[in-house]
């Protein structure tokens, strides 16, 4: 159920934000790339793990708030630091802004996990299948993403200052007009 859930494009606001956690770096930066999906599994497999324990909980409307402002701040990021990309404090950032969005982006994940449990007793086998199929998706659709990224980069010679900007630009503006929508449209 989890892989399906990343998989479907009603989940299009977490394939955004990896596509845009992804858009800084080059293919030769894998291991960077790595270490973020890695630190955005781990922050939302936490908050999947607490919220369906009902350890805290947060509405579902600042939940849907919340991720395309993480959206918005990850490509922000990406343009206005671009050109720092060898330095060491820019990967701790990203890792720490990975992993706290993870949190978030947990939350929504929590909340339609929790719709589909019985009985939180027998919450830890579900979730574990849950989180690994999520986990799955997530490192397919990155696995695409540096495809992509390839074709246009090394084949197609895409300068990466452009290829960044144009795909932090467009996630920058369908995570604006998200945070619009749900601001205005209630």
């Amino acid at each position: 159920m989890g892989f399906e859930h990343i998989a479907n494009l009603n989940a299009y606001d977490h394939i955004l934000f990896l596509v845009v956690l992804c858009a800084v770096y080059k293919m030769n930066q894998w291991r960077n790339i790595l270490i973020l999906i890695t630190a955005f599994t781990i922050g939302h497999s936490i908050t999947l793990f607490l919220v369906s324990l009902d350890y805290f909980t947060i509405s579902s409307p600042v939940i849907k708030l919340l991720i395309p402002i993480t959206i918005l701040i990850t490509s922000l990021q990406n343009v206005i630091n671009s050109k720092q990309l060898k330095n060491f404090s820019r990967m701790g950032r990203n890792y720490f802004m990975a992993l706290f969005f993870g949190f978030i982006h947990g939350m929504d994940f929590s909340n339609y996990f929790k719709a589909l449990i019985m009985s939180p007793e027998e919450i830890f086998i579900p979730l574990l299948g849950f989180n690994i199929g999520i986990e799955l998706g997530q490192l397919l659709i990155v696995l695409f993403i540096v495809l992509i990224g390839i074709i246009f980069l090394n084949i197609l010679k895409v300068k990466h200052s452009k290829w960044n900007f144009f795909i932090s630009g467009a996630a920058f503006g369908i995570s604006l007009i998200s945070i619009l929508e749900l601001t205005f449209n209630k």
